[in-house]
């Protein structure tokens, strides 16, 4: 029942870019089950969104739907990096015209290049504003295909 609650949750669309799920993100941290509670700790992506009031309200439906009495919290540590995001979440934020984030984990720090467009792939891009329609991307605009788009910033632990 744990799992089939997990993949619930996991579906949950993120408010603010509803084509992909918080699953999708990498925000779900567990869900734990104790007779008809369900438990769901739930990582903000960041300090402050706006949307974590709503992914609340939103996982609650969803855990009470299920049959469950909900107990959600947010878990500021360790910190929700842009690491986190699965590949079907980076691959539905280039489909929907978002570029992003480039994967570090571990390894050397990359090198600071234009961030490539989502539409062509061209790396000749610049930067337009530091804040997009959230404040969780920013707004691009490419010199190859000549489209603006917005990239989700990069955020490390």
């Amino acid at each position: 029942m744990v799992e089939e609650l997990l993949s619930a949750v996991k579906a949950v669309p993120d408010p603010e870019l509803p084509h992909v799920t918080i699953g999708d993100l990498g925000m779900v941290r567990r869900v734990e089950l104790e007779g008809d509670h369900a438990a769901v700790v739930i990582a903000p992506t960041f300090l402050g969104c706006p949307a974590t009031e709503q992914i609340r309200a939103d996982v609650e439906d969803v855990v009470r739907g299920v049959g469950f009495v909900a107990v959600v919290d947010f878990e500021m540590a360790p910190a929700w990096s842009t690491d986190d995001i699965t590949e079907a979440g980076r691959a539905k934020l280039a489909a929907a015209g978002i570029a992003p984030p480039a994967m570090v984990g571990d390894g050397p720090v990359p090198i600071d290049l234009p961030v490539a467009c989502p539409h062509c792939g061209s790396r000749q891009t610049r930067l337009v504003a530091g804040f997009g329609a959230t404040a969780c991307k920013a707004l691009h605009h490419c010199h190859g295909c000549r489209q603006p788009f917005e990239a989700f910033k990069e955020l490390r632990r």
